[in-house]
């Protein structure tokens, strides 16, 4: 289980990253000062940093150096969103620049492309009876393998790493066809179909009204 610290001064925003991103899988540890989160980086192994710039005790930019001299990858997630402010965080080796308010979605899918670009991915993983490989992009259940498109892989993959989130129509199409939603509702209702029959999951991929589709928690449960 990746180990994530979250040096967020906001209480509520803490919290609910953390909550997130405890149900993604991951292992969060919150600091909310920057003093705190200086002590854990030093004193503690983690995977991933996601660090706000303006914290109590020690700012993001002067932790950007703890971080950096440990060799931690670190995410800035900040409502500092001016162009400025974005260049002089990736400058100082941050490897990606978040903007208040965002989206948990692409929160979820920064980290996971910020582990991945350190090779800190999970490549084999279990979601309720599917073994999901993403190296070689393959799915069994029961020792054997579920035949799925690469479109309907890529959407396993977006509900596995957000177990209880629920997903915009919009943000599943984005993420799995990638450019701007038009409206394509009919494109993702059916991948989600065709995906919910052949894994036998039309219990645990449940829509959600006005929004879209959420993949179930562990047991099947809601998780909430």
């Amino acid at each position: 289980m990746f180990k994530i610290l979250i040096a967020e001064d906001e209480e509520p925003i803490a919290n609910l990253i953390r909550m997130n991103l405890s149900r993604a899988g991951y292992q969060c540890t919150w600091a909310p000062d920057g003093i705190r989160a200086a002590d854990l980086m030093m004193n503690q192994p983690f995977d991933l940093v996601l660090l706000d710039i303006m914290l109590p005790g020690a700012n993001g930019y002067e932790l950007m150096e703890y971080a950096r001299n440990l060799n931690l990858p670190v995410i800035f997630l900040t409502a500092l969103g001016t162009t400025e402010n974005k260049v002089k965080g990736l400058k100082m080796g941050a490897d990606d620049y978040l903007t208040k308010p965002f989206e948990i979605v692409e929160l979820l899918a920064r980290v996971e492309a910020v582990l991945r670009r350190y090779n800190k991915t999970e490549a084999v993983f279990q979601v309720f009876d599917a073994v999901i490989d993403t190296a070689s992009r393959t799915v069994t259940k029961n020792g054997e393998e579920v035949y799925l498109t690469m479109k309907e892989f890529d959407l396993l993959l977006l509900f596995a790493r957000n177990r209880n989130i629920a997903l915009y129509r919009s943000a599943i199409y984005e993420n799995v066809w990638g450019g701007e939603y038009m409206g394509q509702s009919r494109t993702v209702d059916l991948h989600v179909q065709r995906l919910k029959k052949k894994l036998q999951w039309e219990d645990k991929i449940v829509a959600v009204y006005k929004v879209g589709y959420r993949l179930l928690g562990e047991n099947g449960t809601d998780g909430v």
